[in-house]
């Protein structure tokens, strides 16, 4: 079989390992299973992690072991290394290649190199995944011995990179939208309750749940999720609960006043 062969073969393996069995909607095991496709497809790589900065911050993701989310930790405070430049900087193909920290590499990075070889590591690949608005990523692979990731190794890395952003892109969109509709319905679910409670109706019961967020700085999904926990609680034990103290969207009862602007006087405000 010949390499551009191979390639193929290993990269639709390599997708079919990355889908097989993996929610989407599930971001976490998502990175997981990005970082242990590409240890065990990418040539020469012995461990990896995934670097990802949303809004300012850098924060390792799903590395293999706990050495290499300290190095990944370690690029993202000195912001320097291989990741940082792949995040920021990175060529036409997306992958940053580090052949020698212990070497000629090791002025390129020079407070992050020490500390890659002292853990264990010459060479380091990293290939951006996303760098659109304030999310950026990419998967950082790392080897013991300098001069390892070749051509064949960079390429491979960069294809695979452009298939993984792609499964990455679509897991938090997939992730973005369930929260976004959990939010609808647990709203929804807390507007029914106070409509039945205090025998309003729907736009009455909602601006109950907005004055409450309001008064209370507290966001409304926060409010809703307190409201629909709290009637869970009642029924579990089959008598009606007073209102806990302090809690931003108390509803001691329909007349009574309630703390903090609470539920139990959003009827009358409401109107």
């Amino acid at each position: 079989m010949s390499s551009p062969d191979r390639l193929v073969v290993t990269l639709r393996t390599a997708a079919h390992d990355l889908v097989g069995g993996c929610s989407i909607r599930d971001l976490e095991t998502t990175l997981t299973r990005i970082v242990l496709t590409a240890v065990a497809t990418v040539p020469g790589a012995d461990a990896g992690g995934i670097s990802m900065t949303e809004d300012g911050r850098t924060s390792s993701r799903s590395p293999t072991t706990e050495t290499i989310s300290k190095l990944d930790r370690l690029q993202s405070e000195l912001h320097e290394g291989p990741c940082i430049d792949a995040m920021e900087h990175a060529p036409d193909d997306g992958v940053v290649t580090a052949e020698d920290l212990a070497g000629p590499d090791a002025s390129r990075w020079p407070h992050f190199a020490p500390a890659a070889v002292e853990a264990g590591y010459c060479s380091v690949l990293s290939t951006q995944l996303v760098g659109v608005e304030d999310t950026r990523a990419a998967l950082n692979l790392y080897a013991g011995r300098p001069h390892t990731f070749d051509d064949a190794a960079r390429l491979t890395a960069g294809l695979f990179g452009l298939q993984a952003a792609l499964l990455l892109h679509g897991s938090r969109q997939a992730s973005d939208l369930q929260r976004t509709i959990d939010t609808r319905d647990v709203i929804g679910q807390a507007t029914g309750m106070l409509m039945e409670r205090f025998a309003v109706d729907g736009e009455e019961a909602f601006r109950m749940l907005v004055r409450s967020s309001r008064d209370t700085e507290t966001e409304l999904v926060d409010v809703a999720a307190w409201l629909t926990s709290e009637a869970v609680e009642r029924r579990r034990a089959r008598a009606p609960r007073s209102h806990r103290r302090g809690h931003p969207a108390s509803t001691r009862s329909a007349g009574g006043g309630g703390a903090r602007g609470g539920l139990g006087d959003e009827r009358g405000r409401a109107r």
